[in-house]
């Protein structure tokens, strides 16, 4: 008889389930590996936590704390509401004149206007505002340039202090303007003699000029140039797609 032509088969591969463990290893070392990866599981948080701030997810820099804040931001608004001098000053010498004249009428000083189409009393106003708008441009970019980060206290702080300067402005432009007792002054002057008027402020809106301009460059300028926060770390290796079944 002769041998058969086909090889017989190969023997079957062992699967890595199938396969022996290696020396040392028997059923206790595989239940070490399971305890051992359970442990790794329940880590303390505060392990975690440190281990994520390595990554930047946890303690990071942010910034001065509230308190400083709160008195950066005080700084802040008395500095602004001080300015409110300078555009009270700015705006008694560049605000127009309202004319007045006197008269006596059965024995009786009144006052009226000498023109009474003229629009003096609407420039006057006007003055103001766009003084105001002016400080706050100014008064935000300052900021701005000094503390980029911004925050809400320095916001309010910014804001507070603007309408306090527009108060002290409104204030110091009618102290240094003509006198209040307008028929006092036309007996002083004489009858049939023009003089100026006090100095009002009519549109008492004007006065958030100020704050309202400060605080919407503030919060552009903030949003387009400050800083921003670090996108977080994931992982150091590229990404693993999952094994298909």
């Amino acid at each position: 008889m002769t041998a058969p032509l086909n090889p017989p088969p190969p023997p079957h591969e062992r699967s890595a389930q199938d396969s022996w463990p290696p020396p040392g290893a028997g059923p206790g070392a595989h239940g070490s590996q399971v305890h051992g990866s359970e442990a790794h599981e329940a880590q303390a948080p505060g392990s975690q936590q440190a281990e994520y701030a390595g990554h930047g997810w946890y303690g990071q820099d942010d910034g001065p704390g509230m308190r400083t804040e709160v008195r950066e931001a005080g700084v802040v608004a008395l500095a602004v509401a001080l300015g409110g001098a300078l555009l009270g000053v700015l705006w008694w010498w560049l605000a127009p004149h309202v004319p007045l004249v006197g008269d006596v009428v059965e024995g009786n000083w009144v006052v009226y206007l000498k023109d009474t189409e003229g629009e003096q009393a609407v420039g006057v106003d006007g003055t103001f505002t766009l003084l105001a708008l002016a400080f706050g441009v100014v008064s935000a970019l300052a900021v701005f340039l000094l503390r980029r980060r911004g925050g809400v206290p320095l916001v309010v702080g910014l804001a507070v202090g603007g309408l306090l300067g527009s108060l002290l402005a409104w204030r110091v432009g009618v102290w240094l303007g003509p006198a209040e007792d307008v028929v006092a002054h036309a007996r002083e002057v004489g009858r049939g003699v023009t003089f100026s008027a006090p100095l009002r402020l009519g549109a008492k809106g004007a006065l958030l000029a100020w704050p309202f301009a400060a605080l919407v460059l503030h919060l552009g300028l903030t949003a387009l140039f400050g800083p921003r926060d670090p996108e977080p770390e994931f992982s150091d290796g590229p990404y693993q797609a999952p094994p298909v079944a």
